[in-house]
């Protein structure tokens, strides 16, 4: 029996999506405590803006490296050190006692954080044929999804049980509990069950320089079509809603913070939705590029509507738009549905990194760009629905590139089958 045929491919899946679950939460957790910090360490919010992209940005420089090392040593050592990584960090931020030692914790954190993914993909794709990995890809962006979910509501209310020290104490310890429960469901009991396997697998490692390796994938049509495909889905939703959504329907509609932060849930509520439904469409028509590029295409149209209305549609256009945004999103796994389909395992991990570093290096500059072009407005109050109607240009441009990145894609439908063995 090989692992592709074998049940406890599905005790592999569960053990790595409840990490993922897991480890997706403590994204977002300390955006919860902001004012505690704020108040417990005596720092200003440039410095809280600056200790929440420390772990984006090193979770963005570190997915090509990340997907080299995994493709040339295999992906579950990594997962496993990631996860007990993310919880030593979340439990030194919880122990901390000035503000060096809370980027000290977000640094620590951003580097397992950045294992996630790509190790995640890679693994998936080993226990599973090409036909599963499409459906269940979707699965696991909507897992990640809920560990946003996690890091709301449910995790609020824990603070406020046990305070915030010892609820991200706790949040750690579990994460250093699953890298050790992942030792023994991905390195220890395998070993047991398929030997011969294991034993081929030492024979036939073939290793290829690196440098060669980086030089073919940078030089791929297909990769860059990836990269540009998820640098223009990913960015939009996780830079504007992450980071503008609240104060933009403060401001453009005078919502309450607790209003305005309903907007974050209508998105995510598309995100957790559109991750399996999109994987389940694209496994019934047996295609991933055209159910994509139609999603795209209503991304970019979306993004456009904001410019149509001058950065201020109706409230229930709002709602609409706010959905479909984050339901392409969740669709967003397919990405990495066509990475499968289209490279061998051997090369999945650095094609991984390098399309999910297009989707993050988005969420990195928007925010950024957009809070410049709001700056060049903020002057005048009276020019605030004008600094919002010119920052939108930026989403419908990143959006334009997702489209151009996703009508570059070649798929091999005819030969998905053939190629689940690899």
């Amino acid at each position: 029996m090989d692992k592709q045929n074998s049940k406890f491919r599905w005790i592999v899946f569960a053990s790595v999506l409840f990490t993922y679950f897991l480890m997706a939460s403590q994204r977002t957790a300390p955006g919860l405590i902001t004012d505690e910090v704020m108040r417990d360490f005596n720092v200003t919010a440039s410095t809280i803006g600056l200790l929440t992209s420390m772990q984006f940005f090193v979770y963005t420089s570190l997915q090509v490296p990340m997907g080299i090392l995994a493709d040339r040593y295999g992906p579950n050592f990594f997962l496993i050190i990631g996860a007990i990584l993310t919880g030593l960090g979340t439990i030194i931020y919880s122990l901390g006692t000035h503000e060096s030692v809370l980027f000290l914790a977000r640094t620590i954190t951003g580097i397992g954080d950045a294992t996630i993914w790509v190790n995640m993909v890679l693994i998936l794709g080993q226990w599973f044929k090409v036909k599963e990995f499409v459906r269940l890809i979707g699965i696991a962006g909507m897992t990640g999804s809920l560990g946003f979910l996690l890091a709301t509501v449910p995790f609020s209310l824990l603070i406020d049980l046990l305070g915030w020290r010892a609820a991200f104490l706790l949040a750690g310890i579990l994460l250093c509990l699953c890298g050790i429960i992942l030792y023994f469901v991905l390195i220890k009991k395998p070993k047991q069950i398929f030997i011969n396997e294991y034993v081929s697998i030492k024979r036939e490692v073939q290793r290829e320089r690196t440098l060669v390796l980086i030089r073919r994938i940078f030089s791929n049509r297909q990769a860059w079509a990836l990269f540009l495909c998820h640098f223009g889905i990913v960015g939009a939703y996780v830079g504007f809603i992450g980071s503008w959504a609240v104060p933009y329907g403060m401001n453009m509609y005078g919502m309450t913070r607790s209003d305005a932060s309903q907007l974050i849930m209508i998105g995510l509520i598309g995100a957790l939705l559109g991750a399996p439904l999109s994987s389940w469409i694209s496994s019934v028509l047996n295609t991933i590029k055209r159910p994509y590029v139609v999603i795209h295409l209503i991304i970019l149209l979306s993004w456009a509507t904001f410019l149509l209305f001058k950065g201020n549609p109706p409230l229930s256009v709002l709602i609409i738009l706010f959905f479909i945004i984050g339901f392409g999103y969740g669709a967003s796994a397919l990405t990495f549905a066509v990475v499968r389909q289209s490279f061998p395992l051997k090369e999945s991990g650095i094609v991984s990194g390098f399309a999910n570093t297009g989707g993050f290096l988005s969420a990195v500059l928007l925010p950024s760009i957009f809070g410049v072009v709001l700056d060049q407005f903020q002057t005048a109050s009276s020019s605030a629905g004008n600094g919002y109607f010119y920052g939108f240009i930026t989403p419908v441009i990143f959006s334009l590139l997702g489209l151009i990145g996703v009508s570059w894609i070649k798929e091999k439908r005819k030969e998905t089958e053939q190629s689940s063995e690899r």
